[in-house]
């Protein structure tokens, strides 16, 4: 009986050492889960939600708004972001419980790693933190300061080929307001907005911010150096002031914008993504072309030390430094000449060129029409402005380079390469047919294959080149098959990303991944059915031309790594059969007969392919338009500096000279 009761009795101290363990380790867990939501509040910066977390006695301490302007302060002021704790004890200290942990604290200076601990009490039922300002930093007083020391670092700047500035740290004007200054108020407001394009509601919302005083100055705008008659106009205004600033400015405008992009202010995400990389909220960074992809090459890095100070203005612990460190000029490869030219012959067209070395890969201009100026975002756009330019037709925000689009007859010499290769076609194959429509059967329905000239003499890959006969590349695709015909375009980077400073949409040969019927393969083989293509991918292809079957890497930056030639893709044709169709193209031009024939200059060998393409979504469509190419190349052994081009203009439907032939004769002017 004895020891059953012993029994009992240990049993009963064991259940009440497991229970006492578990409630034990049940109270850590939410501890460490209140601490954990306490952080987390830091992290979005809801320091009001902050405040109701912190025990009684703490509050009566601190005010809820100085409790607020304390955190926000500190917290924002150094970008603290993504503030993270790991719990390594506890200790109970008469009806408290003291938990310490290590923090990581990713800041604009680095990452600050240090150990703390906080108490946390029970009111009423519910976990509270015992506050103060040690609960930031452990040797932050309540009556110290955190502290930021910068020293501005300098943005490398973008060049040409030949050195020419394309970014450069430039100044600009900064146009502001001075309340204490201004006479009759509303009417300048109303001037100011006239000359400047900036609302008087946003005039109006600047003027009333709680920090502006009589003799404050108000930013209103910035604006080039440039602008003498606008400045000199808003001077006459009382009030107005104008100071110089340093600004990103793009010398060359309109005519690079989409190739180099622009910089702007960090927002919020870019901040979190950037965490513990040394960005700041003050921070510009790069949002568009190669100010964004060459962003940390280019981007300097401040100087900077975050520290505390105590009353005396002593410093007390340094907790993060960052060396200054300028960012690094990049040198492209575009001739700001060539570019500039090339903008000039298209800035009133919807369109594109793409003009590369085609021996080196080399992009010595790449232009998209219409444009914008970036130095209007550089300098900081108006909502107006933006509104303007999102909202307009004909989307100059667009960069065409980067897209993909229906390639027409530029296509063809693809398909009749790939037939060569794949033996499916050769160099004496010949269809026939006549007239100017074809269809295989009656299968078909009324779907036909049409093409614009009839003319004598063998339908072979040669002719069919010169004259651009839809009907012989149809029946030629056929012949191929549609798995050879993928497979071949496959190989020439189909389907694939390419590698380029700029994201370039992938080239396609199917919507759905497959070529599902036979007339979609017929309509691939002269470049319609869902054929798209990307032209700085389309100049890489037409290197294989004048490479012998192999395609150059298109670039745009130099680098180590491209002082050489680089090829994308090697042998994607054997020299026999990029040699053959060469020599078609540029029959193309020579022949009387060819379609670019008024491409044939003296002095010069070109090979080249006009092409249309008819964006139709149904043979009723009369709005989808058209696109009219010319993609070419000279021809020098003897020279370094020939030159491929891939042009396009949009609705060649309402341009009287036509596609191909209007971009030939702005062509005839860059050789």
């Amino acid at each position: 009986m004895k020891i059953k009761k012993v029994i009992i009795a240990i049993l009963i101290v064991v259940l009440l050492i497991f229970a006492f363990v578990g409630l034990n380790i049940y109270s850590t867990y939410k501890q460490k889960q209140f601490l954990n939501s306490y952080i987390a509040l830091i992290n979005e910066h809801k320091y009001e939600e902050l405040y109701d977390m912190i025990s009684e006695n703490s509050q009566n301490q601190i005010s809820k708004e100085d409790f607020v302007a304390r955190n926000k302060n500190i917290y924002n002021g150094i970008d603290a972001v993504n503030v993270s704790i790991n719990m390594t004890g506890k200790e109970k200290q008469k009806g408290k419980t003291k938990i310490i942990f290590d923090e990581i604290m990713p800041v604009s200076a680095g990452t600050i790693n240090f150990s703390n601990s906080a108490t946390i009490v029970k009111e009423k039922g519910k976990y509270k933190i015992e506050w103060s300002s040690n609960l930031i930093f452990p040797e932050l007083e309540n009556n110290y300061k955190v502290r930021v020391s910068t020293i501005e670092s300098k943005r490398g700047e973008i060049l040409d080929r030949n050195g020419e500035k394309l970014a450069e740290n430039g100044k600009a004007s900064r146009i502001g307001l001075v309340p204490g200054k201004m006479e009759n108020k509303q009417e300048a407001i109303s001037q100011i907005s006239k000359l400047t394009e900036v609302s008087e509601d946003f005039i109006n919302q600047q003027l009333s911010a709680p920090y502006v005083k009589d003799d404050t100055f108000v930013p209103i705008k910035k604006v080039s150096m440039e602008e003498t008659e606008l400045k000199d106009s808003l001077l006459q205004i009382p009030g107005v002031k104008i100071e110089e600033i340093n600004a990103r400015v793009y010398p060359s405008g309109e005519s690079l914008a989409h190739i180099i992009g622009y910089t702007g202010s960090i927002n919020e995400d870019e901040l979190e993504q950037r965490a513990g990389k040394g960005y700041s909220s003050e921070s510009i960074i790069g949002k568009t072309g190669l100010e964004y992809t060459c962003e940390d090459t280019l981007r300097g890095i401040d100087g900077k030390e975050i520290y505390i100070e105590d009353e005396q203005g002593n410093k007390v612990k340094q907790l993060a430094i960052q060396e200054q460190k300028d960012g690094t000029d990049i040198k492209t490869t575009i001739d700001k000449n060539i570019q500039e030219k090339v903008y000039n012959l298209m800035k009133d067209d919807k369109g594109l060129f793409v003009i590369m070395n085609p021996t080196t890969g080399e992009l010595l201009a790449a232009v998209s029409t219409p444009s914008y100026d970036n130095n209007d975002f550089s300098l900081g756009i108006s909502n107006d402005e933006w509104t303007k330019l999102t909202e307009d037709k004909n989307k100059p925000l667009t960069n065409k380079l980067e897209l993909t689009y229906c390639p027409g007859s530029t296509f063809k010499p693809l398909t009749a390469a790939i037939g060569l290769s794949t033996g499916k076609l050769l160099t004496q194959t010949e269809f026939n047919y006549s007239g100017l429509k074809w269809q295989k059967d009656s299968s078909w329905g009324n779907d036909y294959i049409t093409t614009l000239t009839q003319y004598s003499g063998t339908k072979n890959i040669k002719n069919a080149l010169i004259h651009s006969d839809n009907i012989f590349f149809g029946q030629a695709a056929m012949q191929i098959g549609s798995k050879d015909f993928c497979e071949g375009l496959d190989k020439i980077g189909f389907n694939e990303q390419i590698d380029f400073s700029l994201n370039l949409k992938k080239s396609q040969y199917s919507n759905s991944g497959t070529i599902e019927n036979e007339k979609k393969l017929a309509d691939s083989g002269y470049g319609q059915g869902d054929i798209l293509v990307n032209p700085i991918h389309m100049a890489s292809i037409y290197s294989a031309f004048a490479n012998d079957g192999n395609m150059v890497k298109p670039y745009i930056v130099y680098d180590d790594e491209n002082k050489e030639k680089t090829y994308l893709k090697e042998n994607v044709f054997s020299s026999e059969v990029a040699n053959e169709i060469k020599n078609d193209l540029i029959q193309v031009v020579e022949n009387p007969e060819g379609t670019a024939n008024d491409m044939k200059m003296s002095g010069h060998i070109i090979a080249g392919k006009t092409g249309t393409a008819e964006l139709k979504k149904s043979a009723d469509d009369n709005e989808s338009g058209t696109l009219g190419w010319f993609d070419c190349f000279s021809i020098d052994e003897n020279s370094s500096e020939n030159m491929l081009i891939i042009s396009m203009v949009e609705n060649i439907q309402d341009n009287v000279s036509g596609g191909s032939h209007y971009l030939i004769q702005k062509i005839r002017t860059l050789f």
